[in-house]
């Protein structure tokens, strides 16, 4: 036998779903408000005593309105909210697998492909997926096994909402975590996404491939392409994601394809670059060279990630030296079309002449004494650092039984009028293409000595120098 509050609670229950059943689109909109406004954040047994034990019974009533009105779209974003509040309660496993025998998760990544369905009500979609994919790894691979990750990657390329975009990666990194089944197609997934026309869909993708990448170990034989391309984005925010990418994918088997392509990017193809010659005769010049701006975008973004590359790692500058970077350097310099990739280009040679002796060998041969001078007084700053000072440093007093000759400057104009003078290399230094670097960069000629350490008055002295100095 029931008491007598059971009896009055089950009738209350009886009639309010009564109520739902012969109610309208409006009626049923004011009983969502209700119901959402009352029962936010409640537990599993609260709810049950809210519904005197039958709370599935509205739960079902609400996956059934679902599944005949989403394709309308009508109080979708009510009745996604009130089924979140089933889902999300404490305790709420048995909410949710009766949610996901009726076909829900089928039914919120159709959501996502409806082009009739508010922004809103998808993003609403997802939160629900979140919250199921949260719940357990069974749960990621029924999302997964769904198609899900290809539909939520289109979904994150299409959409136009960026707070929605970022409520997407929450869930692809959701995905990723705790689903050793299915997480390579996840970052499958993210790379597809690379290409598309969505800057912020790109900046999220290259974020969590960087989480990807760390997780899964190996890399994908068509990630170098798709890095690469989004090097010619016009969006520093992009491009600042794809060289934090780059700078972990040298560590892994991609570290020589990726290398050799973005040092050919530095020299667009001629197939590229001829297509401009004839259109240079033409009114509509702007139009036509906007086209082809992507090219010259990527030739500075390579050039910059070089950069990049190089001063996080000696091996990866010398690896760099062997696939002729410093000519095609030079050759991007001279890119008079784009002023941003002879800025970038210039500032990596710049690096790699202070760095390496060989380097700055052949780039004085190759521009000429007084282009290699100006290039080095010219030489843009570097970001975030002071601008070099073109005038000579104070000199040092010496210690107390020091030499005056064996100072760091002299010791480094002694290497340099050596080999200048065309006498071989002394002991312990190898030959070219050996690769030798310095601690320092060399300080440039002062005004008032052009010829700095070379002229013709210390020669005699730099000959009869010991060979330690050099």
């Amino acid at each position: 036998m029931t008491s007598i509050k059971e009896q009055a609670a089950i009738s209350r229950l009886l009639s309010f779903l009564q109520d739902w059943d012969n109610a309208g689109k409006v009626a049923r909109s004011h009983i969502l408000d209700n119901f959402i406004k009352t029962n936010q954040g409640k537990t599993s047994p609260e709810l049950e005593q809210e519904f005197s034990q039958g709370a599935s019974l509205f739960l079902a009533r609400l996956t059934t309105w679902l599944r005949l009105t989403y394709m309308t779209g009508s109080c979708l974003d009510k009745l996604l909210k009130s089924i979140g509040i089933f889902l999300s309660a404490v305790s709420s496993n048995r909410y949710l697998i009766e949610f996901l025998e009726v076909g829900g998760v089928l039914t919120l990544l159709e959501i996502l492909g409806l082009e009739k369905i508010k922004e809103e009500d998808k993003k609403e979609s997802i939160r629900l997926l979140q919250v199921i994919a949260n719940s357990g790894r069974k749960y990621k691979e029924l999302i997964c096994e769904s198609y899900g990750v290809r539909s939520i990657a289109e979904f994150l390329a299409k959409s136009k909402s960026e707070e929605t975009q970022e409520e997407v990666q929450v869930l692809l990194d959701s995905l990723l975590h705790g689903n050793p089944k299915y997480q390579n197609q996840v970052y499958k997934g993210l790379i597809a996404l690379l290409p598309c026309a969505s800057p912020k869909a790109q900046q999220l993708s290259l974020q969590t491939l960087r989480t990807a990448q760390a997780i899964i170990g190996t890399t994908h034989p068509s990630i170098v392409e798709c890095v690469l391309k989004v090097l010619g984005t016009m969006h520093l925010e992009v491009q600042y994601e794809a060289i934090e990418l780059i700078k972990d994918l040298v560590n892994y088997d991609v570290c020589q394809a990726l290398l050799k392509g973005l040092v050919e990017l530095l020299i667009p193809s001629f197939k590229e670059t001829s297509k401009l010659q004839p259109k240079i005769f033409n009114d509509s010049l702007v139009p036509q060279l906007t086209a082809h701006l992507p090219v010259f975008l990527q030739q500075a973004a390579a050039a910059k990630a070089i950069r990049v590359l190089a001063r996080s790692n000696m091996n990866i500058a010398e690896k760099m030296l062997h696939l002729r970077v410093v000519h095609s350097l030079l050759a991007a310099m001279g890119n008079s079309d784009h002023s941003n990739s002879q800025r970038q280009a210039s500032l990596t040679l710049e690096y790699f002449v202070q760095v390496f002796p060989v380097v700055e060998e052949h780039v004085r041969r190759s521009m000429g004494e007084d282009l290699y001078q100006l290039f080095l007084v010219s030489a843009p700053p570097r970001p975030q650092e002071p601008r070099p000072r073109h005038t000579r440093p104070p000199p040092r007093r010496p210690s107390p039984g020091t030499h005056l000759l064996h100072t760091p400057g002299l010791v480094a104009g002694c290497g340099r009028d050596r080999r200048g003078s065309g006498s071989s290399p002394p002991p312990g230094v190898l030959p070219v293409p050996s690769l030798r670097f310095r601690s320092a960069p060399r300080p440039p000629p002062s005004p008032d000595c052009p010829g700095g350490l070379r002229q013709a008055p210390l020669a005699p002295v730099l000959r009869a120098m010991p060979r330690t100095c050099t």
